[in-house]
């Protein structure tokens, strides 16, 4: 099952949920703002990152600007409680299963979340068109 995280003003967020049901993938969509992510689940998203933090959190953001924090320099559980306190310091969308996570708004990154089938079919398609 995918997970979603979103927030509801984000664009690329809406777009992301458009991208998922257009192709047909059934989600769980949470709102970081109205149920905030606990400790334990920000170190599990960051388990499942293969960049890091640099991979999650929106550091040209204002809030981080203002935030003034040293991200390589923070202790993990002081970061995931900054994060905890200050969701919008998340890029977002944030989508995962249990194996892939992507954050922001990406349609070719995000195809990694596609069945298999569906993307064998779209590389034959591909291949089709340049034969």
């Amino acid at each position: 099952m995918i997970t979603i995280f979103t927030t509801p003003s984000s664009l690329a967020c809406r777009k992301a949920k458009a991208w998922l049901q257009k192709n047909d993938i059934t989600y769980n969509e949470r709102n970081i703002y109205a149920q905030p992510l606990s400790v334990e689940e920000i170190k599990e998203v960051l388990r499942k990152t293969e960049g890091g933090t640099d991979e999650i959190i929106s550091t040209r953001s204002k809030k981080f600007k203002d935030l003034n924090v040293d991200i390589n320099n923070t202790p993990l559980n002081e970061l995931c409680k900054i994060i905890q306190e200050n969701p919008d310091l998340l890029r977002r969308p944030i989508i995962f299963d249990h194996k892939n996570l992507h954050a922001g708004y990406n349609e070719e990154e995000m195809g990694r979340f596609l069945p298999r089938k569906v993307r064998n079919i779209q590389l034959w398609r591909a291949i089709s068109l340049i034969n």
